[in-house]
This record gives C-alpha cells, structure tokens and sequence, in this order.
C-alpha cells in the first residue's frame, strides 16, 4: 500500500482541539481554477502520465521535508487554495509536526530547476483533521498555513473547491486530472517534471466489488483511474490535486486529494482518493492565536 471551496463566505472547519475557530475563509468564486497558460477555448491539452506544460496546473505544490546531508527534498503534493492555505494529505504530516522541517514550494515544475517565478515558503500552522486513522486512511486531509502570503500570476493560481450552491455533474465525459512529482512506475524513480495525466470517476460500487477493493472505500473517499490500470498515482504524489473541469463555469474544481492505493497502475486496484465535499462543513474548533 503506497501512502501516497473557492467561495465568498463560504467556511470549512477542521477539529484540532482548543477554542473555536475558523479555518479558512476562501477567495472569491471569479479567482480561482483557470489555467491561464492553458488555452481554455479549444480545450486543455490530455495527456497521460507525460510532461505537464509549464504552468499548466497554476495550483500545484512540492511540500518538502528537510533531510540531513541532503537538504529539503520533495515528499508529498499539495493543493494551493488560497494566498495563504495548502491543502494536502494528512498521511503526509503523521510524526512530521515540526514546521522548521517543511517547506511550501509554489509556482515549480521541475524540482531541480526551479524558476524565477518559483516562490518557497515556511509553515506557520499546519493542522491535520483530528479523526484522521492511518490504519484505514479514514479523513485523510490536512492544511498548511503559510507563514506569508503568495502574489498570483499566471504560474501561481488558487483551485476552486466545490462548494454547496454549485453541482458539478461528473459523468463519463468529465475531463478529470491528477498531477505530481511522484514515481512514474511502482517502486520506480521519482519525476524531477510535474507529471499529468488524465482520469476516469471510477464508481463506488464497482471500485468496492470483490476483485477491486472489497468494500475499502467509504463515503468520504472515492477511486479514480482505469480498471486496466496503466495510469494512476502513487509514492511521492500523496495530497496532490485531483481536478475536474467545468465547462460552464471554465474552471477546475479539486473533487480529490491523492491518498491511498494498492501498488501503483494495477488493474481494478486504482488510486483512492479524499472527497474533498465532503468537507466542505465539517464543524470542529482551531487552536487559539
């Protein structure tokens, strides 16, 4: 097993013990999910597990842990949902606590080259869902808070998180996308490139049949991929972005966060990954300032 809302007064909580509080207030709805590099008329360029173009994905983050000897180097994706929020996996933070050892890089595309409009910073708060159980990968989601806030341009743009008044109908021809720097085949070498592909809503009841996952995966997670396998997530992409686009709203939503599966491209055992709306109101209290 690989470890691997953007709306005006709209408010998600996570429980993290001490006095009331809230985690976030989101941008506007008219400042999030566009790929400004990313011709959105004629469609955005489909590719599976290749290259991703330079500022395609304007939201991705590399969060980084430093390593003795070695410096900080990249560990988990992240999602960039605000100027000053991240948000990822909690699987990745687990013994990870100590906000000296993180770094937030924003804006990369490739990890050993970053660009002049790369921006890094360090972690002021990062807060990990109190009911997150490793054994099961059960709300599996955390936050970042950044110690300052990010400038957007067109390599750094926020995604839009799906919230209660807008329904976006992911059917079979929902253009759905993953993203990281993860490895590129199961137990194979990490990508220095952003990689992208696309892929398909897999539906619960069949991800939970037998010869898949046999009844794994729960409400606040769904799997996405291909039953042949072939392209999927895995080491080194957890807490990355799974978006889907919206055409009405030419926009990208993060449906998913990238958290659990069994090896990496194997048929009927895709990706699992964290039902973002579903905690779109989770009520619980934040540590006082």
């Amino acid at each position: 097993m690989w470890p691997s809302l953007c709306a005006a007064a709209l408010t998600v909580l996570l429980r993290a013990g001490g006095c009331p509080g809230v985690l976030a207030l989101w941008s506007s709805a008219s400042m999030c999910g566009e790929r400004v590099l990313v011709d959105m008329i004629s469609g955005p360029r489909i590719v599976g597990g290749h290259d991703a173009q330079l500022g395609a994905w304007p939201w991705q983050v590399s969060l980084q842990v430093y390593q003795y000897g070695v410096g900080f180097k990249h560990l988990c994706g992240g999602s960039l949902i605000n100027e000053y929020s991240v948000l990822t996996a909690a699987h990745c933070v687990r013994r990870r606590m100590d906000l000296y050892n993180w770094r937030i890089v924003i804006g990369l595309h490739d990890t050993s080259r970053p660009e002049r409009h790369t921006v890094k910073r360090s972690a002021r708060e990062i807060i990990v869902h109190s009911e997150f159980q490793i054994e099961t990968f059960e709300n599996d989601i955390a936050l970042f808070k950044l110690s300052k806030s990010v400038s957007y341009n067109d390599y750094i743009q926020p995604i839009c998180l799906p919230f209660a008044h807008i329904h976006l109908n992911i059917n079979n021809q929902t253009k759905c996308f993953i993203s990281g720097w993860g490895s590129i085949s199961e137990k194979g070498e990490a990508s220095s490139i952003l990689q992208e592909a696309q892929v398909d809503i897999i539906p619960s009841d069949m991800c939970n049949s037998l010869e898949w996952y046999a009844g794994m995966v729960n409400n606040n997670m769904f799997c996405a991929g291909f039953e042949a396998g072939g392209i999927d997530s895995c080491q080194g992409d957890s807490g990355g972005p799974l978006v889907c686009y919206d055409p009405d709203a030419s926009k990208y939503y993060l449906i998913g966060i990238t958290s659990f599966g069994f090896g990496c491209g194997r048929p009927k055992l895709p990706g699992i990954y964290v039902r973002v709306f579903q905690y779109r109101r989770f009520k619980g209290t934040l540590p006082c300032n």
